[in-house]
């Protein structure tokens, strides 16, 4: 049986006011305020998904002074190389096990598998009352990451979502310079990826393949639809593009790119997504390369704002969108083309320009002005006051979260509402080029295309529902 997932408790305003910054405060968001565990108690995790970015995770989790006592990995491959590092933890192939058997014995857990089993794995420890830090995007569906924020209030968690660019500096700084009022009233966002890097745009095989020994394929599907497995097709990384695993460029990187100015430009909900164009779509796959339009209403005092979002790698023998000549021309004057990846804000007296994919660094270029310049040496930002504390790591925060109740940066109040408004994208992609898709965030529905609603959860397999 599905979870029935409730409107959110919170109003437009109430999580604007969590987003914007207040001079000489520590947080963005719900205060935590749930059983701190101390500053000197031993921090019992669980790791699920321990190959690729699992891999630094765990090891990360251990540094800041966590006890690993259980790994979980489909691929025994992996999870036997990752016990070597951490003798003393129990190995599963199934989280589900893993939480049943050891539930008792673990504070927190870390979650880095591919994403559709996101949702499922930091649900079900999530009500067990565990700690939770979850790789991105969140989820895999708008459903899931609206049950985990909610269940961080509820069970009173301390969470943090796996965008680590939110612990960088030059990202905090970024926020304080746009809300400053340093660039003027911001009225577009464009924003660029150079994925996809896996295989995409591309019809399933046929046939299937013996199951290596080493895989537990039906714990490595979890909640998909069942089917072959396909040596390389799938397990261990090109799963990304596949609709039944992956959120394609979208949920791998926006995460990341969108997160500097999803807090700078308090975009909330937006009311209108829309899949502009995009290469030739598949069954199965999404496209090799897109440009989608998401539009946010008026917001405390900003006018209404668009945010296009293109994808596609520029390797490709098929040219990847990007935004118009135009609107970026101070970044081609400076870098001669557009980079792999980037973000830019566009205001009415000015444009902030951030080059890479965590927004460590920025740029800001005045009206009037033919050149951008870095951001910790243009005037105009020299006077903007430090407003956001900055940070001791971004897995550490996360760990003081647990601590002493101070809120991580990326906790699930805020990470799951950015992860519903990239998940609408996705969903945009699905329902079609060229289709205007008006949406109401609260009540996670369309007003306009009720077969949004199909993409908006997921029918789990059997023994894997939330």
């Amino acid at each position: 049986m599905q979870h029935k997932v409730n409107p959110p408790s919170v109003t437009r305003r109430q999580f604007l006011s969590r987003t914007t910054v207040a001079v000489g405060t520590a947080t963005f968001a719900f205060p935590y305020l749930g059983r701190v565990l101390g500053a000197n108690d031993r921090i019992q995790i669980a790791c699920i998904g321990v190959g690729g970015k699992g891999d630094s995770d765990t090891n990360d989790a251990a540094s800041c002074g966590g006890t690993i006592v259980a790994l979980c990995d489909a691929d025994t491959g992996t999870l036997d190389k990752k016990g070597q590092r951490f003798p003393q933890a129990k190995k599963y192939q199934d989280y589900r096990k893993l939480l049943d058997e050891m539930g008792k014995d673990i504070d927190a857990v870390t979650v880095s598998t591919p994403d559709h089993n996101h949702g499922v794995a930091a649900i079900r420890a999530m009500r067990m009352g565990k700690h939770c830090f979850c790789q991105k995007p969140l989820t895999q569906n708008v459903q899931e990451a609206r049950l985990m924020r909610q269940l961080a209030v509820e069970k009173k968690l301390a969470t943090q979502m796996g965008n680590q660019g939110s612990a960088e500096s030059g990202l905090r700084r970024a926020i304080e310079v746009v809300q400053a009022g340093v660039i003027g009233k911001p009225l577009e966002l464009h924003v660029w990826s150079n994925r996809p890097v896996w295989p995409q745009g591309l019809d399933r095989p046929a046939g299937e393949d013996p199951v290596p020994a080493n895989l537990n394929w039906d714990a490595w599907l979890g909640p998909a639809t069942f089917r072959p497995y396909k040596k390389g097709v799938y397990h261990t990384f090109n799963w990304r593009g596949w609709y039944d695993f992956g959120t394609g460029a979208l949920g791998d990187m926006a995460c990341h790119t969108v997160n500097m100015p999803f807090r700078a430009l308090k975009l909330g909900y937006p009311n209108v997504v829309e899949c502009e164009i995009n290469s030739r779509i598949y069954p199965e796959t999404f496209p090799k390369t897109s440009r989608i339009r998401f539009e946010f209403p008026e917001r405390e005092g900003l006018p209404p704002l668009k945010f296009w979002w293109y994808d596609g790698n520029p390797g490709d023998a098929l040219k990847p969108l990007r935004p118009d000549a135009e609107v970026g021309r101070e970044i081609i004057s400076m870098l001669g083309k557009f980079p792999g990846s980037g973000a830019l804000i566009v205001g009415d007296k000015g444009k902030l320009f951030s080059p890479d994919d965590y927004g460590a660094q920025f740029y800001v270029v005045m009206k009037g002005q033919e050149d951008f310049v870095a951001g910790d040496k243009h005037e105009a930002c020299k006077a903007v006051p430090q407003s956001i504390p900055r940070s001791p790591g971004h897995m550490q925060e996360w760990f003081r979260m647990m601590k002493d109740g101070t809120p991580a940066f990326s906790n699930f109040d805020i990470a799951a509402y950015l992860t519903e408004i990239i998940l609408l994208g996705c969903i945009a992609l699905r329902v079609g080029e060229g289709r205007r898709m008006d949406w109401d965030g609260p009540g996670m529905k369309s007003t306009n295309l009720p077969e949004a609603a199909k993409f908006v959860s997921r029918a789990n397999r059997p023994g894997w529902e939330v």
